[in-house]
């Protein structure tokens, strides 16, 4: 991959990442989950194309935005694994997820999933999460790793590459009747 369109990825990916803590305003200890297709990214028809080159540009954006923030990230696997998650052991063990034994590689699990197994600390899989928040990189379908009341958001950087950009946040469920007060004060 051309160096030039490696660090233009990598800042896309900061921006959408850095634009999403702005909005959703997540709390250390929030999780992101992210799916990426990284065909999507260089151009291509998801599950066509697979790029490290790519994956390691979205996952050094994304590491930027959230450095020092106490928010972790969850990288989502592709649909050959189940979209079973990539996350720091430490992360597993504070929210009680179940680890799996699988080892995410580009074209079974994902080029991000794989990306990270190499990168983050102590990555384990596990299964499924209930993220705070999610960026979804050429529609790769997160939504299942969601809290139950996700709100989208049009991030002003729509694109990483060529692939479409959605995000989301989530918010408590509103519960109640008519009499119900949802703000103190």
């Amino acid at each position: 991959m051309d160096p030039t369109l490696s660090l233009d990825i990598e800042a896309q990916a900061r921006a959408v990442a850095s634009e999403l803590l702005a909005k959703a305003r997540l709390a250390p200890g929030a999780v992101i989950v992210v799916g990426c297709s990284t065909s999507e990214v260089v151009g291509q028809r998801i599950g066509t194309a697979t790029s490290p080159e790519a994956a390691a540009a979205v996952l050094a954006g994304l590491a930027g935005a959230i450095a020092g923030t106490g928010i972790d990230l969850a990288i989502q696997c592709c649909e050959h694994l189940n979209r079973a998650l990539v996350v720091e052991r430490s992360v597993a063990d504070r929210l009680g997820l179940d680890e799996v034994t699988v080892v995410p590689k580009p074209g079974a699990g994902g080029a991000l999933a794989a990306e990270a197994m190499e990168r983050l600390a102590d990555p384990v899989v596990v299964e499924a999460i209930k993220a705070h928040a999610a960026i979804d990189i050429g529609e790769t379908l997160i939504g299942m790793h969601l809290r139950p009341v996700a709100l989208p958001l049009r991030p002003a950087q729509n694109r990483i590459g060529e692939a479409r950009v959605t995000m989301a946040m989530t918010r408590p469920k509103l519960i109640g009747g008519e009499r119900a007060v949802y703000r103190r004060g």
